[in-house]
Formats: C-alpha cells, structure tokens, sequence
C-alpha cells in the first residue's frame, strides 16, 4: 500500500511527528485539528467558534486534494465538555450535508481548547 502525505499552509502545522493528511486505499485520512487560526494562531473563545474553525481547518486539507467536506465518510470529535455537545453540534451542522458522515463524539482531555475533530474521506 502507498501512503502519500497531504500539507497544506492553509491549516495548522503538525506540532508533532505526523502528517495534516494521508492519502491511503483510496482514501484520504487527516490528523486532529484544534482550532487554531493557521494565520495568526489565535483560538476562539466559545466552542461553536471553534469548531467553525476546526471544519475549516480541515477543509484546507481536504482542498488540496480537490475534496470537501462532502467527501467525508467519517468523523472523530473530541470534547473537552460534553455540556457543550448541542452548541457543537449546531455549528457542525453548518458545515455538513445529508447523508452526514457517521461520526463519533467523545468527551476528552484537551490541552487549552475545547474541540479537535478528524475525518476520513473518500478520494474521487
């Protein structure tokens, strides 16, 4: 199987050893985004705002490889409060269309921010 790594300059850089992205099976698979702005490294206060900014985020990854959004098959989200789960999942919905992706919601350990989220998408 051939991986082929996916960088953008449009989404936060790895803070780590992994990739923004791979392209694997037919599929293209990104890491966790938080909600930093790439630009300027600032994060929102509320968690709708970043997750707004977590979709976008991953959408500049998706971008390089000619995908949206509409793409995705799967999501991973975390939550630092799962209090906030219906203001999450309004701005979520903002940014996805039926048939939604399957996805999974976790309250989790985030380090300074309250959601990070990853998909899986199909490559055309």
């Amino acid at each position: 199987m051939t991986k082929i790594a996916v960088r953008t300059s449009n989404a936060p850089q790895p803070a780590g050893p992994y990739s923004q992205g791979i392209e694997a099976g037919g599929f293209l698979y990104t890491a966790g985004f938080g909600p930093q702005d790439p630009a300027t490294g600032a994060v929102a206060d509320g968690v709708a705002d970043q997750t707004r900014q977590v979709l976008r985020n991953i959408a500049a990854v998706l971008a390089e490889r000619g995908l949206t959004l509409d793409d995705c098959v799967k999501s991973t989200v975390h939550l630092a409060d799962l209090a906030d789960f219906a203001e999450f999942n309004a701005a979520y919905r903002e940014f996805f269309a039926e048939p939604y992706p399957v996805r999974t919601t976790v309250g989790s350990q985030l380090a300074g921010i309250l959601v990070e989220i990853d998909v899986v998408a199909v490559l055309r």
